[in-house]
């Protein structure tokens, strides 16, 4: 992954709705609204020290869900795969503009392009 951050927010878009609503709420907060520990606190009446025990348990508990599932990183894998597979259906269709002229090679790597957008979305 790019950074924690980014690893933190993709986990939290899988494993969310596992979380408390005062974890939820802390860790949107903290990655999202991009809130220092402190401000979070401020706003909440406890201490900073509090909000990160709440942020630290949250990112434990959305961390060991992807440990035993590994839904996140198979994800990540098969986007990397429909990206691959996009960009080959745009070269076949090239080649077949240049080459063959061929309406139904178009037509079929028309339809593996839009079922890999599809399977994106």
């Amino acid at each position: 992954m790019k950074n924690q951050t980014y690893r933190m927010t993709m986990l939290f878009d899988f494993y969310g709705e596992v979380l408390t609503e005062r974890q939820k709420e802390f860790f949107d907060l903290y990655y999202n609204e991009d809130l220092s520990l402190a401000e979070i606190a401020e706003n909440y009446g406890i201490s900073r020290q509090g909000v990160r025990d709440v942020i630290v348990r949250a990112e434990a508990v959305m961390t060991e869900l992807e440990d035993k599932t590994g839904l996140l990183k198979r994800f990540m894998q098969m986007r990397g795969k429909i990206t691959a597979i996009e960009e080959a259906a745009a070269a076949i269709k090239k080649i077949n503009y240049r080459l063959y002229e061929n309406a139904e090679l178009a037509q079929l790597a028309d339809v593996i392009g839009e079922n890999a957008a599809a399977l994106k979305e």
